[in-house]
């Protein structure tokens, strides 16, 4: 006997506003930031949608790091322009400027964001979202949120708030590194608990998605995944993002940027695979396993060069903790190739990216002491459940 096996049918904020006739808004002239990962479930852009939706006028389309139509190379200024298919004015949210001016806003009734994002604080499009929010309540407009859900379902919470004076476009709002909430959700709470502007808040309104629930994978929502930045072409991409992505930033080792398995390795000239592999598997880390790999860069870290390391995989994704297996690399490194320790071989001018990244010096400047994970496990973690309560308040889902 078959079993049909039925796979759940979420629909996007997209979707949800369309089936109501886009009654929020009606008659109204709409400004829009979205990118490629904007669509249906049919793949039709967000763009196209509210450019052919009756009684809706799309005036102004907002690009952020990449582009709204996904064309500009990561980490390039996203520049003004005319989107070729629907005649509309196109402005950049990633160049000089990263928060809509008011002169960018003129003639909007309601500013709609609609992008999938991957559920990382060093991720930039959340920045966007909170930045494009602040303008919003400073130039008294309207601000919609269509939600999508977390790649990372909506329980996993890890890392410290940024701290006062880590405050940067990757780490713009004081929440974990792994936050466990829709882009949705994430408005509600900064804009409630006053993270925006003190003592304001935007006219929020945020288009819940249907068929989603906490503890859903991505792959089990039935929406197909569109790529929101080159390095995250995969739905797993976006779980080994934040694993290796804080290591990355020094470019000691290569973490599968410039090569077939973005965010998934930990390798370099110096490690012997085997030896690694079984040092990383000794710590028993949960959700998680290795194998040596043998890779040569096309580009970016170790481009051209014969480089050796570990592959990882995460076999459960809710009980990985995804965020210190940055650390741990350090770690056995360190305890390996004690003339290697990765503090010591990346250019100091890092040191402050990496701060940024953690929102915290704490994590650096203690870790590269010892270089024990136990040194640092507290205080990374020491903000989670506090985070989960408050944020709790504010699910949709």
């Amino acid at each position: 006997m078959t079993i049909a096996m039925v796979m759940a049918q979420t629909k996007p904020g997209i979707e949800t506003l369309r089936d109501s006739s886009f009654k929020q808004l009606q008659g109204k002239r709409v400004g829009l930031i979205t990118n490629p990962t904007g669509v249906d479930r049919n793949l039709r852009s967000t763009i196209d949608i509210l450019h052919e939706a009756p009684g809706v006028e799309l005036v102004a389309l907002y690009g952020p790091e990449h582009g709204v139509r996904g064309d500009v190379h990561a980490g390039d200024k996203v520049e003004s322009s005319i989107d070729p298919a629907t005649g509309v004015k196109v402005y950049s949210l990633y160049g000089a400027t990263q928060k809509p001016t008011s002169e960018m806003l003129e003639g909007v009734d309601v500013l709609v964001y609609d992008i999938q994002d991957i559920g990382c604080r060093s991720f930039t499009y959340i920045s966007t979202m909170g930045k494009a929010m602040e303008a919003c309540i400073e130039n008294d407009i309207e601000f919609m949120v269509l939600d999508r859900p977390n790649p990372l379902g909506g329980n996993k919470v890890e890392g410290c708030i940024v701290e006062d004076g880590f405050t940067s476009f990757v780490s713009q709002y004081p929440i974990p590194y792994v936050y466990g909430l829709t882009p949705g959700e994430l408005a509600i709470l900064l804009n409630e608990e006053g993270l925006i502007v003190p003592g304001k808040k935007a006219r929020l309104t945020v288009v819940p998605m249907s068929g989603w629930s906490r503890d859903m994978k991505y792959g089990d929502t039935g929406m197909p995944w569109v790529l929101p930045s080159p390095h995250i072409p995969q739905i797993e991409s976006s779980y080994f993002y934040p694993a290796t992505g804080i290591i990355g930033e020094f470019s000691v080792l290569s973490i599968g940027v410039g090569y077939t398995l973005p965010f998934q390795l930990a390798c370099a000239e110096w490690i012997d695979a085997e030896a690694f592999c079984r040092e990383l598997t000794s710590l028993g880390l949960p959700g998680m396993e290795f194998r040596p790999i043998h890779i040569k860069p096309f580009y970016a870290a170790g481009q051209g060069k014969n480089l050796h390391g570990v592959q990882v995989y995460i076999t459960d994704l809710e009980s990985a903790n995804l965020s210190l297996f940055n650390f741990y690399v350090m770690q056995a490194l360190a305890k390996l190739y004690p003339d290697h320790k990765v503090f010591d071989l990346a250019d100091p001018n890092r040191f402050s990216m990496f701060d940024r990244v953690c929102g915290t010096d704490k994590i650096r400047t203690t870790l590269s002491q010892n270089y024990q994970v136990a040194d640092i496990i507290d205080y990374w973690n020491k903000d989670v459940e506090s985070f989960k309560a408050l944020s709790a308040k504010y699910y949709l889902y």
